[in-house]
């Protein structure tokens, strides 16, 4: 039996260093793993970088510059709305002031005609009737 332990001990050992040379092996693909990851991390970090100095810090400013002038027209633009909305504000107020006037003054014209008219038309009338005095004009309790 004794023979038979020391085999079965001597397997085990076998075993035992086998399992620790895979664990060995393990560890030392996991460290490559690890440096090869790392390295690859670098190297994208190095082309991101390069890339944003290279492309996008170009475009940026680009960019920038386009934006500044939207911005700049876009205060032009409103600043010509402003002027035109109020130079028309007052060109409509100037219109009514002055249809207004013309208004006031065809008004006061016509009713100075009309009175001239009237006064004619009067005059005619009393020499076509040959009286004297005009005859004050019928109302409606007169016709009664």
């Amino acid at each position: 039996m004794d023979g038979n332990l020391a085999s079965t001990l001597s397997t085990t050992n076998v075993m035992l260093g086998i399992m620790a040379a895979v664990s060995v092996l393990e560890a030392l693909v996991l460290i490559g793993v690890a440096v090869g990851a790392f390295m690859a991390y670098r190297k994208v970090m190095m082309l991101m970088r390069d890339l944003e100095v290279q492309q996008i810090a170009p475009l940026r400013s680009k960019v920038d510059d386009i934006l500044a002038d939207v911005k700049s027209v876009t205060a032009r633009v409103s600043q010509q709305t402003e002027r035109v909305d109020h130079a028309i504000s007052d060109t409509m107020g100037r219109v009514d002031d002055t249809a207004e006037k013309v208004k006031t003054t065809v008004r006061e014209k016509v009713y100075q005609a009309t009175g001239v008219v009237r006064g004619i038309r009067a005059v005619i009338m009393s020499l076509m009737n040959g009286e004297s005095s005009p005859k004050p004009p019928a109302t409606a309790a007169g016709r009664l």
